[in-house]
């Protein structure tokens, strides 16, 4: 699978007839949730990041 650039600017994933995702509001990067998603859309990454920064450290 490969990203491509739509003409609006957004990123597609696979095939150009496929779903849209959203932007992660930390990195801008896409994200693994379609852009209807309600609510704070992280990639992977910055999700992993997230649960690190705030897991327990005892």
């Amino acid at each position: 699978m490969s990203d491509e650039d739509d003409s609006d600017g957004h990123r597609t994933v696979g095939d150009a007839d496929g779903p849209r995702y959203a932007d992660c509001v930390l990195c801008r990067k896409p994200t693994e949730y379609p852009e209807s998603y309600k609510g704070i859309t992280l990639c992977p990454v910055c999700e992993w990041q997230e649960a690190q920064r705030t897991a327990c450290s005892g």
